[in-house]
């Protein structure tokens, strides 16, 4: 029922509401679901939201999740996602990137990939890009330096956004993808798990709200299957319409 709910969801509004351009990608809400919905009275029915991450942000599946945002919380969802971003100035189309690209929002969702981890770029503390080290430039090359960067930079923008931050998800193609007590580390030396783990941290430091995907996400090597592409490493529908309720209601109050 749950991801027959996510599929209509998407399909209700599958030509009307798709409009993209080349810097991003709308979906918009079915007002008779919203006009049900049981977060009506939520702090953000009927904000902007505008997310930022990488493949998991803005691939075709994660429609489902998204329209399942726009319609429970009758918002209009903004993709500045690009596929191979991450929080590190070097890591593809960084989010950093993509927070400068974009306008002003009531939502702000900052949803952290796991390509920072995978292509080996330094983790970095949660003092990076701070006053604690006078906003250094150098730690923009950082996962927590662009995580920084990027919540000052919307706040520039708009004083009064809501920011929230989703941590990476879990990955099926190498162990320490998904076990969160793995040892073994990439070439930076450090585990997906303190990648995660700083995530937290930075968002601890500036106040932002966190949903732990990791943890919340309910899949494991016995389900992974059902929910992830062949590759392990990318969700599918049925993944989506998994964690998409739960995105849902974080975002309707930002707990």
């Amino acid at each position: 029922m749950k991801r027959f709910f996510c599929l209509l969801s998407l399909v209700v509004f599958a030509f009307p509401a798709l409009a993209q351009d080349p810097s991003n990608h709308i979906l918009e809400p079915d007002p008779s679901v919203a006009s049900e919905s049981p977060y009506k009275a939520s702090r953000n029915y009927g904000k902007r939201i505008a997310v930022f991450g990488g493949s998991l942000s803005v691939n075709k599946e994660s429609d489902v999740a998204k329209q399942l945002w726009a319609n429970l919380l009758n918002a209009q969802v903004t993709t500045y996602g690009v596929g191979g971003a991450g929080f590190s100035s070097d890591q593809g189309v960084s989010l950093q990137k993509q927070v400068d690209a974009a306008g002003v929002y009531d939502v702000y969702v900052l949803w952290a990939s796991t390509n920072d981890y995978n292509n080996n770029r330094e983790c970095g503390t949660w003092k990076d890009y701070t006053v604690e080290d006078n906003f250094d430039p150098e730690k923009l090359h950082t996962q927590c330096g662009g995580i920084n960067y990027c919540i000052r930079r919307i706040l520039e923008k708009n004083p009064k956004a809501e920011i929230y931050f989703f941590t990476s998800l879990r990955f099926f193609s190498s162990e320490s993808g998904h076990n969160p007590f793995s040892e073994v580390p990439n070439q930076t030396g450090k585990t997906f798990a303190q990648y995660i783990q700083a995530q937290k941290e930075c968002c601890a430091y500036q106040g932002i709200p966190v949903l732990d995907q990791f943890m919340l996400q309910g899949i494991n090597e016995y389900n992974a299957w059902e929910y992830y592409l062949e590759d392990l490493l990318h969700m599918n529908e049925d993944g989506y319409c998994k964690i998409a309720p739960v995105q849902a209601a974080f975002l309707a109050n930002g707990f």
